[in-house]
């Protein structure tokens, strides 16, 4: 494995010390199959190691049989799912294998959260350990590069950026053509099959659109309208896209101040290569109008990415009044509040008036300059 991810460490200690089953979420193409298989050829014992997207394991492991079951896992000393969101009752059946068999570890993974989760967790509840893996973080590039390496690519970052595959190519066209071929094939797989959605091109017309607004706030009725679908068929599919760790929602922060927005959510990207590949936009900073959404989107989902790898657990917000006073990124951790703003070039020196009075100037800024100290 090239990258050292950093939750490798936390999945070891859960599979081995802990006798959790360990779930393992994370879209398609993020390595959850490459960490796996490092960690599993470094443990002691037989290993099973099942791929769910092969038809021929789906029927077994979905019986709640497990006098059929043992006859496929007897003598092993490690269960490992691949893709597992394929497999109907796999929580219930997991149970039967973890009460028939407590001393077999079990890990499973799945790029998509909508099934697996549900599905697992209310039978297996207190006896699984989960585990979200995005694409690499800049935590993790910083194993094997120093600060100033990083800096360098900040630009190749934000148009390219940063899925796991990607950083196997050199040239220009070899990222252009991965990113195509991921966007295109892999990443709407999961959302079409286990949500019976049989028209592509609305779920690929909704990313187009939220493609374009990023760092806005996003109206779901202008959406549904665009695309001539209810607003709640767009609520549906854009929560199908967060599950399949395609986008994420930064909700509004208020505490009920009458001019503050609340209602309306930003809706932002895991990976900017990804974006740019769904509206075919790989055009240098230079000749583009969107670096500062970029930027902002860049660094909020590193934060995320760091935060969700150290295990540290805070609610993220935006704020903007209407008469527009706003501040990129809220941190609310055991009700203290932080105001981050996020600025590619010139910085900020202190939060809005408004927020000031109203919550306190706990603040930073984030740029170009310095931001390795809030992400790595």
């Amino acid at each position: 494995m090239k990258h050292k991810r950093t939750a490798l460490k936390n999945i070891e200690k859960s599979l081995l010390n802990d006798k959790k089953i360990v779930v393992l979420f994370g879209a398609r193409q993020t390595g959850k199959t490459t960490l796996s298989n490092t960690l599993l050829d470094s443990i002691k014992g037989k290993t099973l190691r099942i791929n769910a997207d092969e038809n021929k394991y789906i029927d077994l492991l979905s019986s709640r049989d497990y006098s059929k079951i043992k006859l496929l896992i007897e003598g092993y000393d490690t269960l490992f799912i691949d893709e597992a969101q394929r497999i109907p009752d796999l929580g219930i059946n997991l149970k039967i294998i973890y009460e028939n068999m407590p001393e077999l570890k079990i890990l499973v993974t799945g790029s998509s959260s909508f099934d697996i989760a549900n599905t697992i967790n209310e039978p297996l509840t207190g006896r699984t350990s989960s585990y979200k893996l995005f694409p690499i973080s800049l935590q993790e590039l910083r194993e094997t590069n120093n600060v100033f390496d990083i800096q360098n690519k900040i630009e190749e970052y934000l148009i390219y950026g940063l899925y796991p595959g990607l950083l196997n190519y050199g040239s220009i066209i070899e990222k252009e053509k991965y990113l195509l071929e991921l966007s295109n094939s892999y990443l709407y797989k999961d959302v079409l099959e286990l949500s019976n959605i049989r028209n592509s091109s609305k779920i690929k017309n909704l990313l187009k659109l939220l493609a374009f607004q990023i760092g806005s706030e996003v109206s779901i009725n202008e959406l549904a309208q665009n695309l001539n679908m209810s607003q709640e068929t767009v609520n549906s599919y854009i929560d199908l896209l967060e599950k399949s760790f395609i986008v994420f929602r930064l909700n509004g922060f208020s505490r009920n101040l009458r001019k503050e927005i609340s209602k309306r959510d930003k809706i932002l990207f895991w990976d900017l290569g990804v974006r740019n590949s769904i509206i075919n936009n790989f055009a240098p900073l230079n000749m583009r109008m969107d670096t500062g959404v970029l930027w902002e989107n860049f660094i909020i989902a590193e934060r995320l990415k760091f935060l969700s790898n150290n295990s540290q657990n805070i609610k993220p917000y935006f704020w903007r009044t209407y008469t527009g006073a706003e501040v990129d990124f809220i941190e609310e951790q055991n009700g203290i509040l932080t105001a981050i703003e996020i600025k590619y070039k010139k910085p900020r020196n202190k939060a809005p008036q408004t927020w000031i009075d109203n919550y306190g100037n706990n603040f930073r800024c984030i740029t170009t300059e310095n931001f390795w100290e809030y992400v790595m």
